[in-house]
């Protein structure tokens, strides 16, 4: 069962994807959209806009067992040895270079099927799609998400209830963010220090985790990279982050719900995590490798118009009031101009080696709800000291932005 959308609706959400997420589509164009079968009424929508763009859309159907096009699924995590997984096919590295544009369509038709799989294997393949995801980072992309029965019932809503509130965010004009954002965009551009205050629910201590994040670029996020959109983030010096957070609201990752995550850090690395949901999921995250040891990205979520913080990460981190991080790869934007020239790929590996920037399998956001009846206590940014002001991050009143 599919919901029923518009096709007017359909339209404008494609519209906005090809021409303000991907900047236009031209008869140079290779466009791939990835999604399973479940969201064809968006991937029929969009390769036809492709088509009568001029461009030629590469449509990569996802098996409803494979969670996002990875090179494998719940066969190869079951039954496979740990060579096979290695072996990924070369047309799959070769079918990604040869787009110029990526739509990723999310929305499940079972995320059960994504469950259960053993640890290793799941780190495992995790692993083997990290230089597919590298190539596709590279290009023109953008994320959207399908509402479908099975997400419906993740939420605990209604389908068509469900529906109507993904489909309201995916129509909206996105150009109104660029103002919203702006001032925190500026003071997260100026900043040296973020500190985050949280509140441990299970024994009512206060945590503080710290990270410099001075020199880096600050990203406003627009509807260019997800629709719908609404943060404003930077990547931190990964040796930095120093303390300890607790994270409350649910986040869906891998078919199951995350909640309650715990974690200490020292000297910028994990040193001890719990999770009041889903502990083995947490342990198979931060396991992965290196790099998912270490936090990668600290946003502030920004879209007033979102006020239900669903479960899905591409919804709840924008909810405006929250914050979230993220577990592993940090965004090489943040600390180079130009990350995909021959200098910025040379900059970013020599910022790799010191420790800086950092690389992992995973990139895992997690959400602080910072709204009354949340964990988060407080946010300060560069010493100013930040408040929740009609759904909106801003400078508490009385200070200078």
């Amino acid at each position: 069962m599919r919901p029923v959308i518009d096709p007017s609706a359909l339209t404008t959400w494609a519209d906005f994807l090809l021409e303000h997420s991907l900047g236009g589509i031209s008869a140079s164009d290779r466009i791939m959209i990835k999604g399973e079968p479940i969201t064809w009424p968006l991937l029929n929508v969009l390769q036809q806009g492709i088509i009568r763009r001029g461009g030629v859309p590469d449509l990569f159907l996802v098996p409803p067992d494979n969670n996002r096009g990875q090179p494998w699924g719940a066969a190869m995590a079951r039954f496979g040895s740990l060579k096979q997984i290695q072996t990924v096919p070369e047309w799959q590295r070769q079918r990604y270079e040869s787009m110029t544009g990526y739509i990723e369509i999310l929305g499940a038709e079972n995320p059960d099927a994504f469950t259960g799989w053993p640890p290793e294997a799941a780190m495992a393949i995790s692993r083997a799609d990290e230089p597919l995801k590298a190539i596709r980072l590279a290009k023109n992309w953008v994320l959207t998400l399908f509402p479908t029965p099975a997400f419906a019932a993740m939420e605990e809503m209604d389908l068509d209830e469900y529906t109507n509130l993904v489909v309201q965010a995916s129509t909206t004009d996105p150009a109104e963010l660029d103002a919203v954002e702006d001032p925190i965009y500026r003071l997260m551009e100026e900043s040296d220090q973020v500190q985050i205050r949280t509140r441990d629910p299970r024994n009512g201590r206060a945590l503080e985790l710290c990270m410099d994040i001075s020199g880096k670029h600050a990203v406003k996020c627009t509807g260019k990279r997800n629709f719908p959109d609404g943060e404003v983030f930077t990547s931190p010096d990964a040796r930095t982050p120093e303390g300890e957070i607790f994270v409350d609201l649910p986040v869906f990752y891998n078919g199951v719900t995350l909640q309650g995550i715990y974690l200490k850090l020292e000297a910028g690395r994990i040193v001890e995590y719990a999770s009041l949901r889903e502990q083995e999921t947490l342990r198979s995250i931060v396991e992965t490798d290196e790099g998912s040891h270490r936090i990668g990205e600290v946003a502030l979520g920004m879209n007033a118009g979102l006020t239900r913080a669903l479960k899905h990460p591409l919804f709840v981190e924008k909810v405006g009031g929250t914050l979230h991080i993220a577990i592993g790869a940090s965004y090489p934007e943040c600390y180079i101009e130009d990350p995909h020239s021959p200098a910025g790929r040379e900059a970013q590996d020599a910022l790799y080696k010191e420790g800086i920037l950092n690389r992992s399998a995973q990139h895992v956001d997690i959400v602080t709800d910072f709204r009354p009846g949340g964990c988060g206590l407080e946010v300060t940014l560069g010493g100013q000291h930040l408040e929740v002001r009609n759904g909106i991050w801003r400078v508490k009143s009385g200070e200078s932005s």
